[in-house]
C-alpha cells in the first residue's frame, strides 16, 4: 500500500502515563468514528520504515487531543519510540460523506469550467473563513478565483470526472 493511498487521521505527539497509552492529535473530522475500540490503524513512522498496523483497545478525548490504548502496548516503554509517527488508514476506508460534502483531496485538482463550458482553471486549494468553504482556482493567465461553495455558484460536482460545473455571479471575476 503506498503513502499516496493512505489518510492521515491522527499523529503522535507524545506518551500518556505510563501503561503504554499515547496521546494523538486528531487529524480527522471524525476521531469517535477512527479511535473506536475494535478499529485497525496504520500508525506510519516519520521518516523511512515500515508501518504497522494496531488495533484500538480505548480511547478518549482529552483537551483537544485523543488518548489511545493500542492492543499490546502495556507500559511506557513499549510505546516511546512512536512519538511523531502518524497514523493512517486506507482510502478505502473513508467515512461516506452526506450529498453536497467532498474530501478535500477530491475536490483539488478537479477542472472548473462554466455553465456555458468555459474553463476558468484547477481548484489549487480550499479555504474555511466561516459560514461556507471557498474554493481557491488557478486560471490560465495565473490569477485566482475566489468561489464561494454556496448552491447558486455550485452546480454540479463530478469528483470521478474531475470536473466541476459553476454559476459566476456578478463581481465573483
Amino acid at each position: 500500500m503506498s503513502d499516496g493511498r493512505l489518510l492521515n487521521i491522527g499523529k503522535v505527539v507524545n506518551t500518556h502515563g505510563i501503561k503504554g497509552e499515547l496521546k494523538i492529535w486528531p487529524q480527522t473530522d471524525f476521531p469517535e468514528v477512527r479511535f473506536k475500540p475494535g478499529n485497525k490503524l496504520m500508525m506510519v513512522p516519520p521518516e523511512s520504515g515500515d508501518p504497522i498496523t494496531v488495533e484500538i483497545v480505548s480511547a478518549r478525548e482529552q483537551k483537544k487531543m485523543y488518548v489511545v490504548k493500542i492492543k499490546g502496548f502495556d507500559n511506557i516503554n513499549q510505546v516511546e519510540k512512536y512519538k511523531g509517527w502518524e497514523m493512517k488508514v486506507s482510502d478505502e476506508e473513508r467515512v461516506p460523506l452526506d450529498e453536497g460534502e467532498y474530501y478535500v483531496r477530491d475536490i483539488v485538482g478537479c477542472e472548473v469550467e462554466t455553465e456555458e463550458g468555459e474553463i476558468l482553471g484547477t481548484v489549487t486549494d480550499i479555504l474555511s473563513p466561516g459560514a461556507n468553504d471557498i474554493w481557491v482556482v488557478k486560471m490560465a493567465k495565473g490569477k485566482e478565483l475566489l468561489l464561494p461553495v454556496i448552491d447558486d455558484v455550485v452546480l454540479n460536482v463530478d469528483v470521478s470526472a474531475r470536473k466541476i460545473k459553476v454559476h459566476l455571479m456578478e463581481g465573483l471575476l
